[in-house]
């Protein structure tokens, strides 16, 4: 019987994010991941404090932001990179209300470190009443991110590709396979609903669509957003994304996303591209937007840390503290994140 702390299971940012916190506190676990896509796999990974349809920002904006670059220099000390790169986000405006309402929204307690009044003039793309310059902002190189921190857990014996088996779990016993646990945490995204432990908490599958286009001109070196980002990725390979649609509940590509994405380009870049992938997977969210951490009402083992939303990066770096500091320190969870709020 192997013996370990915990085991995760789900390998998106969640549980990977999970992982660090336990790496970084000498914790023994095993993390499942069935290498099946997830969104935190083809996310955009921007890293933004200001929602950009009507310049605002968000519950716990300002402390997320500031734990990000401590986060991933934790991971740095370990794999000898930091994955975030400090290009900020040119919102395009589209009309000249929109630019008097950026003035307007700067002047906010909650917002003056973050919108910048200083507009710019895009080169590369078309951008006629200018574009606002989001302080701050950033990305995370999602794709090296994964492929590096994968390398890194199965190299130090903490990962496993095969599928978690449900009817496997001794709860009572704390036993998995040939694995004795102390506690299991869930974090699995919208195969939660699969979950026989966490099978009636309300995650709302939210299908996104992204590409990845060839762009032979050179591109202004942002995170370029009008209707979706737009980001260079390495040489001619640019990511553009990303849609919403909590109606569809197939994998399938969706040719009316795709045309959407596609016209959204065109619309501000006026040169050839070329789309070369197109990708879709399903984002967990949560109807009151907050994640959603804790533990089962019946089984004080068993876990969930889920509900991360489109901004995955942000909420899942700062609130994978927060379950570790439950977990071990047990220290309070806010009833607004509590997955306590759906019992």
């Amino acid at each position: 019987m192997v013996q370990v702390d915990y085991i995760i299971v789900g390998g998106g940012f969640a549980g990977l994010f999970l992982a660090h916190q336990l790496l970084k506190n000498n914790k023994s676990f095993v993390l499942f991941s069935n290498n099946r896509t997830s969104a935190s796999h083809i996310s955009a990974g921007v890293c933004n404090p200001v929602i950009l349809k009507r310049f605002s920002t968000f519950w716990k904006s300002e402390e997320q932001m500031r734990f990000l670059q401590t986060f991933f220099s934790e991971i740095e000390i370990y794999t000898s990179k930091n994955y975030l790169i400090n290009e900020p986000v040119a919102r395009i405006f589209h009309n000249e209300s929109e630019k008097i309402q950026w003035i307007k929204n700067s002047n906010k307690e909650s917002l003056k470190s973050y919108l910048n009044s200083n507009f710019i003039k895009l080169k590369s793309v078309e951008n006629d009443f200018e574009t606002g310059l989001v302080n701050n902002s950033c990305r995370l190189d999602v794709e090296n991110f994964f492929i590096d921190f994968y390398d890194y857990l199965e190299i130090n014996g903490n990962l496993t590709s095969e599928d978690f088996d449900y009817d496997n779990i001794d709860a009572m016993n704390s036993q998995y396979k040939n694995y004795q646990f102390k506690k299991i945490v869930f974090c699995e995204g919208v195969s939660i609903k699969d979950n026989p432990y966490f099978d009636n908490i309300p995650i709302l599958p939210n299908k996104g669509h992204c590409l990845e286009v060839k762009i032979d001109e050179t591109i202004d070196p942002y995170i370029i957003k009008k209707k979706h980002f737009l980001f260079s990725l390495s040489d001619n390979r640019f990511y553009y994304g990303g849609t919403y649609d909590r109606l569809d509940e197939t994998s399938d590509i969706n040719q009316e996303f795709v045309d959407e994405l596609e016209n959204g380009l065109k619309e501000f870049y006026k040169n050839d591209f070329t789309t070369t992938k197109i990708k879709t997977a399903f984002r967990a969210t949560v109807d009151d937007r907050k994640p959603i951490l804790g533990t089962h009402p019946d089984f004080q083992n068993l876990h969930i840390f889920n509900g991360l939303g489109a901004r995955g990066v942000l909420n899942g770096t700062y609130f994978s503290k927060i379950m570790f500091d439950y977990l071990e320190n047990q220290i309070e969870i806010d009833s607004d994140i509590d997955v306590k709020r759906f019992y």
